[in-house]
């Protein structure tokens, strides 16, 4: 089964990393993303643009594009993985392992009921990866 691994943190804190402090973390990261890719359960995983960057569309008849997301917590959603697991103890361990590296972030984890992978995007539509 695919379960989606959501990263939420405190966006402010997260911006205000230096580029040495946020590529360290990064590299701990990516350590495990090699783990669980060289398993072969890793699957897209994204790191998403910060929030003031985002527009949420509501609909009430005619559809409404307002400005931010507009959650009524802490933390921001800053990214995700998918990843293959036969049951739910296998996906939480994978999280544990991201929470192990990045301490102050929170994991929710959620299977995913319907996954579409799309078409592939070329190489330049994801800068910094």
């Amino acid at each position: 089964m695919i379960y989606a691994i959501l990263a939420y943190h405190d966006e402010s804190i997260v911006t205000s990393w230096s580029a040495e402090e946020d590529a360290a973390l990064m590299e701990e990261l990516h350590g495990v993303h090699r783990r669980l890719t060289d398993q072969g359960r890793l699957g897209p995983a994204a790191r998403l643009a910060p929030t003031d960057q985002a527009v949420t569309i509501r609909r009430s008849g005619r559809p409404i594009v307002l400005d931010g997301p507009f959650a009524e917590t802490k933390e921001q959603l800053l990214g995700f993985y998918l990843v293959d697991s036969p049951d739910l103890d296998g996906a939480v361990a994978a999280a544990e392992d991201l929470a192990r590296v990045n301490t102050s972030a929170v994991y929710e984890i959620r299977p995913v009921m319907v996954y579409l992978p799309g078409a592939a995007l070329p190489g330049d539509a994801l800068p910094g990866i």
